[in-house]
């Protein structure tokens, strides 16, 4: 009988101190045990993403003595693992950020196109567009980007990557709890977690999820191992790279062992641009969100948006038909430089923005056949997470899988979801994308090209300092999301949870709606709707991310009430 007591005693003290493995002794990261928050003011350092868990370890990490770009891959890795519907290491993204030395830094991990893409590869033998080939399984998938982006963010770190990944790998092999949401989310998802994937997962363990039950993953946690003891080899080559190849020749899907050796990231030059004295720090092509940012905002300058009000009927008109030529010429001119010419600076010239808006009248509903792309004669499923640490490093990251739980498909023993990335491309000119952008040559399918990207990290710095790190998922509503967080804040002087809280609106050129949330004003809606525009209710859009630096110095950080995204810091 002592010897039982004493056995069941050693157990749970073994027990209790694999809990503490998360973020190491103290259990300063309890994955049973957590709570939301929405909104901090913090002294020195804030982490804002879309799970609790995951900035609490990034907070942890900072705590720990890293900075912004540790915190970033930490919380990255831990998503990864708590927030599969979009946080990932089979995706691909973009990080921006600023060191406090003043430095810009801009990593481009986007997904490519596999060597055996090509133009037509959705197209079916009467030519005609198939999306549900480049939207649900394995030939959806472009080459993941997501652990090459977190070795380039590595340099700018402080810890060893091998302190970096454990949080997460143990939140993988020891599990973590689930939350309502959670739950739902997978009961929603398990049959095509079956349909679009060859073997079992973590995620089809059960027939039905439930509020609390633990999720334990430990072919994921097998995979986080070896990108901790082998680095990016560890997932680009080896026996990962064999379980993700074996995976698609399973499903015929066409990422194959060269595509994987042969992935970089690449390092960019960020966009920066003024808005009424603020200096606003954007991302480049491939990401389109830096450019129709910019273009959106220099169109608005020469109107007093705070004279017309908050979401008043001119100040809704000016900002959809500002949006409205942005995202003609989104779908004509933006695409991978690489392999396109993007006229980027002229697409941000003001005296082509001023040509751009000659033919906007108050009053009236421009028409979308009718404005097209600017002519040039020269020869929800996303995450983000906004980062600030006590030197004063300023770090946004927006990664993604595109839709939710990207294209379905978990990789056979390796534990982590694919993405159906492919279907951001244009697959056919003037056919639409699961987020209804439309596309042409620039964003036409090539091998290992990049996809276009709707996504838009954003730093903001005011009188020369830090003021401003925001970003959001959500498809095509991603540059307009961050566009009214930047808008509520400097022109209508909102704090940072009103800015990001208050009803959106969205419109994209095509199709020709203006979409907005419930709680949008109904006198505004009434007046534009007699001006010709036409209306469509939708959910949430977006998940902002939003930290504001105030004149004392203190973070002023908010996470999004749409989703269980959620503040952490100190």
């Amino acid at each position: 009988m002592f010897k039982k007591i004493a056995l069941f005693f050693c157990l749970v003290l073994v027990s209790v101190s694999l809990v503490a493995q998360v973020v190491g002794a103290g259990r300063a990261v309890d994955p049973y045990r957590y709570s939301l928050s929405k909104t901090e003011t913090l002294p020195s350092a804030a982490v804002v993403s879309a799970h609790a868990l995951a900035s609490q370890v990034g907070a942890e990490i900072m705590k720990r003595g890293g900075n912004a770009f540790d915190a970033a891959i930490a919380t990255q890795l831990a998503l990864a693992v708590v927030y599969p519907v979009a946080g990932n290491i089979g995706g691909g993204g973009f990080l921006l950020g600023r060191k406090s030395d003043g430095k810009t830094v801009a990593i481009d991990f986007r997904e490519t196109a596999p060597a055996k893409a090509s133009r037509t590869m959705y197209l079916d033998k009467d030519g005609k567009a198939q999306t549900a080939w480049s939207q649900n399984g394995h030939l959806a998938s472009g080459v993941p980007g997501t652990v090459a982006g977190l070795f380039a963010t590595l340099p700018y770190a402080k810890l060893p990557f091998k302190e970096l990944i454990q949080p997460a790998i143990d939140l993988a092999e020891f599990g973590f709890v689930l939350s309502e949401n959670e739950a739902r989310s997978f009961n929603w998802t398990i049959g095509n977690f079956k349909k679009y994937s060859t073997r079992a997962s973590a995620f089809t363990g059960r027939t039905e999820w439930h509020t609390g039950d633990t999720l334990i993953q430990k072919d994921l946690a097998n995979t986080l191992k070896r990108i901790r003891d082998r680095g990016a080899k560890g997932f680009y080559s080896g026996r990962t790279a064999g379980l993700l190849v074996a995976e698609m020749k399973r499903g015929g899907g066409i990422v194959g062992k060269k595509d994987l050796s042969a992935y970089r990231a690449k390092s960019r030059e960020a966009l920066e641009f003024s808005y009424r004295g603020h200096h606003i720090i954007g991302f480049p092509p491939p990401s389109s969100g830096g450019v129709i940012l910019g273009q959106i905002l220099k169109m608005l300058e020469a109107y007093p948006l705070e004279q017309y009000g908050f979401q008043s009927p001119e100040a809704v008109q000016l900002i959809v038909e500002a949006e409205r030529r942005a995202y003609a010429d989104r779908a004509e001119h933006l695409g991978d430089p690489d392999f396109w010419k993007v006229p980027v600076a002229q697409l941000l010239s003001s005296k082509y923005l001023k040509k751009r808006m000659a033919d906007f009248e108050w009053g009236k509903a421009s028409v979308s056949a009718s404005i097209k792309a600017g002519d040039f004669r020269e020869s929800d499923q996303t995450t983000h997470l906004s980062i600030v640490d006590p030197e004063g490093n300023m770090v946004a990251v927006t990664t993604t899988l595109n839709g939710a739980y990207g294209s379905k498909t978990v990789v056979g023993g390796a534990g982590f979801i694919l993405n159906n990335e492919m279907d951001d491309f244009s697959i056919k000119p003037g056919v639409a994308n699961m987020y209804g952008a439309i596309g042409g040559d620039a964003n036409a399918i090539e091998a290992n090209k990049r996809m276009l990207s709707s996504m838009c990290p954003t730093l903001v710095l005011k009188n020369g300092k830090p003021y401003m790190v925001v970003g959001t998922p959500g498809g095509t509503t991603i540059p307009t999301s961050v566009l009214q967080a930047l808008v509520n804040s400097i022109d209508f002087k909102l704090d940072a949870a009103s800015a990001i809280n208050y009803p959106k609106f969205h419109h994209q050129w095509l199709p020709d709606v203006v979409d907005i949330e419930t709680g949008f004003p109904e006198e505004t809606r009434k007046k534009l709707e007699s001006m010709g525009y036409t209306f469509r209710l939708r959910d949430g859009i977006g998940r902002t991310e939003i930290i504001v630096i105030g004149p004392d110095g203190k973070l002023h950080a908010a996470a999004d009430k749409r989703g269980e995204d959620s503040v952490a810091g100190f």
